[in-house]
């Protein structure tokens, strides 16, 4: 929740979801979703690992970045716990589209 937060008010439109489940059916019905962040531990059918294989097979266009609390070989891009919300919020900036180039 602190994440969701810090993130609404560094001006970035947060859906939240509270289950790898409810994360499939909110980008398969959103197609303005530019990015998604979760973790590796979640609750649902996948975890973000899952999660993120799934976004990226299906909607290739839609970032991901999954946070972990040991490392992670490969794909998709990582980010180590604990990270702090600036690090966090410049790493999503990094990897959202660049609105100039619309």
């Amino acid at each position: 929740m602190a994440v969701s937060a810090h993130l609404r008010d560094a001006g970035f439109l947060v859906i939240e979801a509270v289950s790898a489940d409810e994360a499939v059916e909110l980008v398969s019905a959103n197609r303005a979703i530019q990015l998604v962040f979760t973790d590796v531990m979640m609750p649902g059918t996948m975890d973000g690992n899952g999660l993120a294989a799934w976004i990226g097979e299906r909607y290739p266009e839609v970032g991901v970045l999954v946070a972990s609390g040991v490392d992670q070989p490969g794909p998709p891009p990582f980010i180590a716990k604990p990270y702090s919300f600036i690090e966090l919020q410049r790493r999503i900036e990094r990897m959202l589209p660049d609105p100039a180039n619309d």
